[in-house]
């Protein structure tokens, strides 16, 4: 899918812009070379295209090396949505943090996949591979799950027709057991990741909610080495996600037809 639309957006230099900005998703920085192979762009033409976007500090560059720059992260900020959810979620994933001293993650859904727009992770090292402003599939992240669970038929769907790879030999990727495990989040109101994103990492998630609408999910994060396990947190994130969903006007989750 991304590929064919890339075909389409290579047409137009508004276009070509979009997918050099569009390569950065999941990377921090990538070389002059690396774009250009990346979007399949001649490379004068990448370079040229980067320089401009450079100009207008879309981008930045380190030599050889190009980034993201200050303007996106000045535009993203003013996206409503998110900055409503991230601002009444920080204080409930602060005390989170105080409580459990583990990662604390945010999410919204992002068309079939989990966004991750706010981090809290203290000087504890896990290796998980989140980033805010990064993405991951919805089918194997607890966050993912717990926002599964309340989404329409027809995103579900989408994400099973989409496929389940396994990202570690416990990903679910059988679709009757993703829809009982969707059903399973329902009657308990979170979610759990029991390495099924990545290998020694676990989290249990809870959704958030608006006025009638689900809005994100709120989940900690904890390594497979500590004897701390998800179920255990269960109560706190579930509480934390009811409190973020009450300052939002949405204290519980709406009616939706069972997934089938």
């Amino acid at each position: 899918m991304r590929s064919t639309q890339w075909d389409k957006d290579r047409g137009s230099v508004l276009g070509r812009a979009l997918v050099l900005l569009d390569a950065f998703e999941n990377e921090n920085e990538l070389r002059l070379t690396e774009l250009a192979n990346r979007t399949g762009l001649p490379k004068a033409t990448a370079h040229r295209i980067v320089a401009q976007l450079v100009e207008r500090q879309w981008l930045e560059r380190d030599g050889s090396h190009v980034r993201l720059g200050v303007r996106v992260f000045e535009l993203g900020s003013f996206v409503s949505y998110h900055r409503e959810l991230r601002e009444a979620a920080v204080p409930f994933m602060a005390d989170l943090f105080e409580a459990t001293h583990e990662a604390v993650h945010l999410a919204v859904r992002a068309g079939l996949d989990v966004l991750y727009i706010e981090k809290i992770s203290g000087h504890r090292m896990l290796p998980v591979p989140t980033r805010v402003g990064g993405r991951m599939p919805l089918h194997c992240t607890g966050l993912g799950k717990a926002m599964l669970a309340y989404a329409s038929d027809q995103v579900l769907d989408a994400v099973i027709q989409r496929g389940l790879p396994q990202r570690t030999l416990h990903t679910i990727s059988n679709p009757d057991q993703l829809r009982q495990e969707l059903l399973e989040v329902r009657r308990t109101g979170v979610a759990l990741d029991m390495e099924e994103s990545a290998y020694e990492i676990r989290c249990v998630a809870a959704p958030v909610f608006g006025v009638g609408d689900q809005l994100g999910a709120i989940s900690v994060t904890v390594s497979t080495r500590r004897p701390l396990q998800p179920a255990q947190l269960a109560p706190a994130v579930r509480t934390a996600a009811l409190g973020v969903s009450s300052v939002l006007g949405g204290s519980r989750p709406p009616h939706f037809a069972t997934p089938s």
